[in-house]
Parts: structure tokens; sequence; C-alpha cells
């Protein structure tokens, strides 16, 4: 159970968790599914070219026999299109195979860095919103992209902190705060957070949630990791709801000074 006074919507739906975990790396599915749950999340990223959408029971394929849909909601991702016909062709096999109709929105053409193309995202963003599709799109910390995205109607934005699997944290401090500061949608921290000091410093600065995948898959031990990124989350956002004190350049006393040490 989340101890943050606030939930998390996202669409009309709300979450208790704010934490998405992503299935990718693990060393295999049972792990991923024990992690899953003792990181709290309700939503679960899957990407599509992980997801038998044939319906031949391809055993290479077989990743959502180990996701409870009735536990978690499935957010399919486009990860590995490289332009927007790629991803909206994507996401319509999806749901025509019956996923829902929720969306995760990447296209990162560069293989090195996996940073995502602003332009083809928001031309893909388009069209999904137009075909009813609820979408959460990946991006680069850019403030003038993320306006762009939420006026077209995405549920989210999802800013990355630093690239995707880096473990780097949130390189991209700055423009995440002016993302957060002009946002009408939740924000949520994609990519790069390596700790869970990482998700709880996003979490403090008033994103919505975050999405945490590497750090937990190839950790030792993948359920303490996601337990860890479980505390971490909800420490962060109650400390943002309770009133963070503002930094100071000089020392102020936490007791009044008095003369009377003085003789």
């Amino acid at each position: 159970m989340s101890i943050s006074r606030s939930k998390l919507r996202i669409a009309g739906r709300e979450f208790g968790s704010r934490l998405m975990v992503g299935t990718g790396k693990f060393s295999g599915p049972e792990r991923m599914r024990d992690a899953l749950a003792a990181s709290g999340t309700e939503l679960v990223t899957v990407a599509l070219r992980r997801v038998d959408l044939s319906g031949q029971k391809d055993p290479f394929a077989n990743i959502l026999e180990f996701v409870d849909s009735q536990k978690y909601l499935l957010l399919p991702n486009t990860s590995g299109a490289i332009n927007a016909s790629e991803a909206v062709r994507l996401a319509r096999l999806a749901r025509a195979a019956g996923l829902p109709n929720w969306i995760k929105l990447e296209i990162h053409p560069d293989p090195r860095y996996l940073l995502p193309d602003p332009i083809e995202t928001l031309l893909a963003a388009e069209t999904l919103v137009k075909e009813g599709f609820v979408v959460l799109p990946y991006i680069n910390a850019d403030p003038v992209l993320a306006k762009r995205l939420q006026d077209v109607g995405t549920a989210t934005v999802m800013p990355l902190g630093s690239p995707i699997g880096s473990s780097r944290g949130l390189q991209t401090r700055d423009q995440i705060q002016i993302i957060i500061e002009q946002a009408t949608v939740p924000v949520v921290v994609d990519a790069g957070l390596g700790a869970p000091s990482h998700a709880a410093e996003a979490m403090e600065m008033g994103a919505d949630a975050v999405l945490v995948n590497t750090a937990i898959a190839i950790a030792n031990d993948p359920v303490g990791m996601g337990m860890a990124f479980k505390l971490a989350v909800e420490a962060g956002r109650l400390a943002f709801e309770a009133g963070l004190s503002n930094a100071k350049w000089t020392a102020e006393p936490t007791s009044p000074l008095t003369g009377f040490l003085n003789p």
C-alpha cells in the first residue's frame, strides 16, 4: 500500500503507485514477475517486439504469460520503431491483438544513444491521439516539445533523466523542472534512473511518477531493488507533498541565538 497522500491519475484512471516498471533485461521471466510484485507497481511496460501478437504461442515472445493483466495495466511500447509510421503500425497491431489502447510512444532511430526523435514522436502522437489511443510519449527533456505534445492531447509527457540504461540519474534536471512547472498532464521521468535516490530526487522535484527498468532488472537481487525503488518513490513524493525547505547559501540556527552563554 502506498503511503503517499494523493494518487496518480492518468487519463481518468487512478493508480496507488507512482512507480512504473519495465520488463526488459531480466535474467528470467520468473525473476521479472517477482520483482514487479515487490515494486508495488500497477503499470507495466512491455515492448511489442517481445509479445506474440500472432496467437501462435511463440515461446520466445511469451512475456505476457508472466504479467498478470488483472493486477497490472499493461502499457505496450513501440521500442524499436525508427519513425512515426512504424510506431503507429505497432500501436494498431497491439490494439488489434487485444492489448490495451494505452501506448508508450518510443521512437529512437539512433541505436547508440537511443535518444527519441522529437519530430517523428510529435507526428505519431497526433495520429494516435486522433485514433483514440492513450498516448504516453517518451521524449528528450524539451519543455517546448512537452507543451506541444500535451496540446495535441497526450495523456502524459515522459522526459528522460539521462539516456536509456545509462544509470546516470537526472542529468536533465533543470529542463525537467521547467516541464513540471508548465505541465497540464502528469510528468513521468523515464530513462536513466540507476538508483533509488535518483527516483526519490525526481519525486521531490514534483514529478508525478517515474519509470524504471534496467536498475531493477540487472540488480543482483531484482526483488530487493524493486522494493527499494518502491520506498524511494513513496518517500520522495511524500516529501514533495509535505513541503521541502528551500536551500540557502547561509546558515540559519535551529534554536534562537540568545546571550545566556555570554559572561
